[in-house]
């Protein structure tokens, strides 16, 4: 997937781990990197939502037409995805939420 990012703070926290950390902590930063480098090798989103342990999911509510995938406990990465074949990824924001 082609990645963006809502902020130029969130694409700085991509590229260096210790602002993410001073950010979300270190155990978040580390998955936020991750998981933003699991959305760009995929060619879709349907390659995200078959990966294992991301539960890849839509948002309901006023969140609808974004997604979330799994960080840690709480915390969700949202995303919002484009293109005709879904291939083009936002990253909205880290998000420690409890209800889709």
């Amino acid at each position: 997937m082609i990645i963006s990012f809502k902020t130029t703070r969130m694409e700085r926290e991509y590229k260096d781990e210790r602002k993410a950390a001073k950010s979300y902590g270190e155990q978040i930063a580390r998955k936020y990197i991750q998981r933003v480098n699991l959305l760009k090798q995929a060619r879709n989103l349907d390659e995200v939502k078959a990966l294992p342990g991301l539960n890849c999911h839509p948002l309901k509510g006023n969140r609808k037409g974004q997604w979330a995938v799994k960080l840690t406990g709480f915390y969700r990465l949202i995303f919002t995805v484009t293109g005709t074949a879904l291939n083009f990824a936002r990253i909205e924001e880290v998000s420690k939420h409890y209800d889709d």
